[in-house]
């Protein structure tokens, strides 16, 4: 039996911190607490964890400069807490590399179900790796664009873009139908699977961060649809 997956909470009220490793407990996770942003920084380099909790509101250093710091070397899934329902907070999180945002008092089941969303697909394809069937899923090409499910990587003519979970998810499912339009309702499905509910304004955040993640390397793989979604933009298509 594999040991369950360290989950690392980060909050300067112990009472959350308490909440919330209970009920990661009894799902089954393993968890490591931090009590500031500095405190964080040190346990995610020396623990590795498979996730993170991170509280926004921190005093000293708060929860968008310790995922800054966290993104020059690492693409650990990260959900932020915060006690501001604030869209300008959720969006200034998100495209700093989180993969969620949930705002307090949040219900401690749909987190843990958030938590089970991100990391399923990396679960997965460290099932398929151990059970030896990776490289039974094929490697997706459009244009300029590869994608590789097994190795969980992709390139933009040939120089490798480093996605998060989420935003790979959210690639993926574009790449599986080249030409069709997906709503943000689908693309939500793709990402975080049917039994999570995020905001529109959350999966436009994750496309903004995926094209500046492109744009770095040359790149422009998505076309917005206005007024319906996104799809594949086409080596010479127009779009926004």
């Amino acid at each position: 039996m594999s040991a369950p997956e360290l989950i690392l909470v980060v909050d300067d009220d112990p009472h959350i911190r308490q909440v919330v490793g209970f009920a990661l407990e009894k799902a089954g996770y393993e968890v490591a607490e931090a009590k500031d942003g500095a405190q964080a920084l040190d346990s995610a380099r020396a623990l590795n964890p498979a996730l993170i909790i991170l509280d926004i509101l921190m005093p000293e250093m708060d929860g968008t400069e310790v995922c800054r710091e966290l993104r020059r070397d690492s693409e650990v899934p990260i959900i932020f807490l915060s006690s501001r329902d604030d869209e300008v907070d959720r969006i200034i999180g998100l495209e700093l590399g989180g993969d969620d945002y949930v705002t307090k008092p949040f219900s401690p089941r749909e987190l843990v179900a958030r938590v089970r969303a991100i990391l399923r697909r990396a679960m997965l394809i460290g099932e398929k790796t151990m059970s030896g069937e990776a490289g039974k899923d094929e490697t997706l090409r459009h244009d300029a664009l590869t994608l590789d499910p097994d190795c969980y990587q992709v390139f933009w003519g040939g120089l490798e873009v480093i996605l998060t979970a989420t935003e790979f998810a959210m690639l993926r499912t574009l790449m599986g139908r080249p030409g069709k339009v997906y709503s943000r309702n689908e693309l939500m499905d793709g990402a975080y699977g049917r039994d999570i509910a995020v905001t529109d304004r959350t999966i436009d955040s994750h496309v903004r961060r995926i094209r500046k993640k492109f744009s770095a390397v040359g790149g422009d793989p998505i076309e917005t649809v206005h007024g319906v979604g996104y799809r594949l933009r086409s080596e010479n298509g127009q779009g926004s």
